[in-house]
C-alpha cells in the first residue's frame, strides 16, 4: 500500500487543478488563435485554459490506469484483450447515449462498461464451449461488437432531435472535449485501479505468472481474472473520450511493453509503465496544444511509441543496441581466445622451447595472412594478454594471456574427452562441438567434468590436458621439462 500513496496524493492534486477560479480560465483549445511556439508553450505551462487542464489531467490519469493494467495484460500475454474490449464498448457508448438522448458521462460509462463485460463474457463462452482458441474469440468479439457500435452510432447521427454533439469523438478521441465530470470520473476509476491492485497485488501477480499453481493452492483465479477485466473495462471506458476506441489499446499496451523491455520484475514494471503512460499523456497534450489543435489522442500514442522505441533500442538488457554490443563483445572475446589458443598450439608443437611466437607462425597456425595476424596481435596487446618485441614481429604471452590460453585449451580437450567417454561420440566428431563450448564453459562445470573423468591427463587424440599447475604457474616457468614429460599437467 505504501507504493500506492504517492499516486493517490497525486490524484488529489490533479483534481484540485480542475477547480481553479473562473478568472484563471480562458477559451477552449479549439478556440485559441494561432500563436508562436514560445507563446503556446508559455500558455501551456500556466494551465490557464480549462480545456487544457482537463485534457492534461485526464491524459495523465489515463496514462496511470492504462499503464498499470496494461502491465498485467502484457505479462499474461493478453495484449489483444485490451484491443478487443476497447472496440467492444462502442455499442455500449451508443446505448448509453440513447438512455436520455444526451452525452451523459455516467450513462455512457455504465453502458460502455456493460458492453465491455459482455464482450469479455462472450470471449470466455466461445473458449469454453467450442474448440476455438482465445485469439479467434477475441477477433470475433472485436469485429462484431465494433460493427454493431458503428451501425448504432450511424443511426443516431441521422436522428434530427438527438443532442449528439461530440458522440463521434469516441471513435478517435478528443481530449479537448473532456469536461469536469469526465475528469472526476477518470480520477475515481484511477484511484479504484490503484487501490485494488495494491490490495490484491500478490493475488494478481501469482495468477499472472502461474495460474495453475495459484488455483492449486486455493486462489480464486476466475474471480481474480474477471476483477482484472472489470478494472480494464472501467479504464477503457473513461479513456475513450481522450484517445478513442481505435487508439485506447495502444495506451494500454505500449507503455507496458516499453517497461517490459527494461525490467524483469513486476513491481518496477508497474511503476515504469505508469510513468511512461503519464509521460505519453503529458507530451501528447503539450504537442497538441502548441501544434494548434493537432489531435491529442494520436500524439499521445506517438509519444508512447517513441518511449517504446527508445526502450527497444537502448534498453540495458533487451535493447537492440545493448544486444549488439554484447554480441560484439562476445565475438571479440571469442576471437582473442582463439588467437591465444593458436599461440598455445604453436608453443606446444615445439614442446614449449622458447617463449616467443612470431607473427608468421601465428598466421600459419590461424591460416590467415600476416596482416591479419598482426591485427590479432595488436588486439591481444591492447587487452594486456600479450606483448611484442621492438619490431612487432614476435609475441610474448603475459601471465593473464597464458592462463586464459591454458583455460581455453583445457576446456576444449576436457569437453572432447567427455563427449567420447560419456556421450559415446566418435573421436573424430567432437572437435567442432568443442570449438563452440570451450568459450562458455564455467570453471565449476569444468571442475565437475574433470572429477567425472577421474582427472584424465590426455584428450581423445593423446594430447596433454592443461591442469591447475599450468593455469597457476607463471608463463614458461619450468615449462620446458614439465611439458616434455607431462609433469605438472594436474595437481
Amino acid at each position: 500500500m505504501s507504493a500506492a500513496r504517492p499516486l493517490l496524493l497525486g490524484l488529489l492534486l490533479l483534481i484540485g487543478l480542475t477547480v481553479l477560479p473562473p478568472e484563471a480560465r480562458a477559451e477552449r483549445i479549439s478556440e485559441i488563435k494561432k500563436t508562436t511556439f514560445a507563446e503556446s508553450a508559455a500558455r501551456f505551462f500556466t494551465l490557464r485554459d480549462p480545456s487544457l487542464r482537463n485534457a492534461l489531467i485526464g491524459s495523465v490519469l489515463m496514462g496511470i490506469s492504462c499503464g498499470l493494467l496494461g502491465s498485467f495484460l502484457v505479462v499474461r500475454k493478453l495484449a489483444l484483450m485490451g484491443d478487443a474490449l476497447s472496440h467492444a464498448v462502442l455499442p455500449g457508448v451508443a446505448f448509453g447515449f440513447l438512455w436520455n438522448m444526451s452525452k451523459d458521462p455516467i450513462a455512457i460509462f455504465v453502458g460502455a462498461t456493460v458492453a465491455g463485460l459482455l464482450g469479455a463474457g462472450t470471449v470466455h463462452l466461445i473458449r469454453s464451449t467450442t474448440k476455438h482458441k482465445e485469439d479467434a474469440a477475441l477477433g470475433f468479439v472485436l469485429a462484431s461488437f465494433f460493427a454493431l457500435g458503428v451501425c448504432v452510432i450511424t443511426m443516431l447521427n441521422n436522428l434530427p432531435n438527438a443532442q449528439k454533439s461530440g458522440l463521434d469523438k469516441f471513435m478517435f478521441g478528443q481530449a479537448a472535449a473532456l469536461g469536469d465530470q469526465d475528469v472526476v470520473l477518470m480520477a475515481v476509476v484511477t484511484a479504484l485501479v490503484i487501490s485494488v491492485l495494491a490490495i490484491g497485488f500478490k493475488a494478481f501477480a501469482l495468477t499472472s505468472f502461474d495460474a495453475g499453481f495459484a488455483s492449486a493452492i486455493g486462489f480464486p483465479t476466475q474471480l481474480i481474472h474477471y476483477t482484472l477485466m472489470l478494472l480494464l473495462a472501467f479504464s477503457i471506458v473513461v479513456s475513450l473520450q481522450a484517445v478513442g476506441v481505435v487508439l485506447v489499446s495502444a495506451m494500454l499496451i505500449t507503455p507496458a511493453a516499453a517497461a517490459f523491455l527494461l525490467t524483469d520484475r513486476l513491481k518496477p514494471m508497474l511503476a515504469l509503465s505508469a510513468l511512461f503512460g503519464m509521460a505519453a499523456g503529458a507530451i501528447g497534450s503539450f504537442l497538441s496544444f502548441v501544434g494548434n489543435d493537432m489531435p491529442t489522442g494520436p500524439l499521445m500514442v506517438l509519444a508512447g511509441s517513441a518511449v517504446f522505441a527508445v526502450a527497444l533500442l537502448f534498453g540495458p538488457r533487451h535493447g537492440i543496441v545493448a544486444r549488439w554490443l554484447r554480441q560484439r563483445s562476445r565475438s571479440g572475446r571469442t576471437r582473442r581466445e582463439n588467437t591465444l589458443k593458436a599461440l598455445y598450439h604453436v608453443l606446444e608443437r615445439r614442446e614449449f622451447k622458447g617463449d616467443d611466437v612470431s607473427i608468421r607462425e601465428l598466421a600459419e597456425q590461424r591460416r590467415e595472412t600476416e596482416v591479419e595476424a598482426k591485427q590479432l596481435a595488436r588486439e591481444l596487446v591492447r587487452h594486456r594478454l600479450a606483448t611484442t618485441n621492438d619490431s612487432g614481429e614476435a609475441l610474448y604471452l603475459t601471465p593473464a594471456g597464458w592462463q586464459r590460453a591454458c583455460e581455453i585449451v583445457r576446456n576444449h580437450r576436457v569437453w572432447e574427452l567427455y563427449l567420447t567417454n560419456d556421450a559415446q561420440y566418435a573421436a573424430d566428431h567432437v572437435h567442432d562441438d568443442a570449438e563452440k563450448v570451450e568459450h562458455i564453459l564455467g570453471e565449476e562445470t569444468v571442475r565437475e567434468i574433470e572429477k567425472r573423468l577421474n582427472y584424465a591427463t590426455h584428450d581423445p587424440h593423446g594430447k596433454l590436458i592443461p591442469g591447475l599447475a599450468d593455469l597457476n604457474a607463471a608463463p614458461f616457468s619450468g615449462r620446458r621439462g614439465a611439458r616434455a614429460t607431462g609433469y605438472g599437467a594436474h595437481s
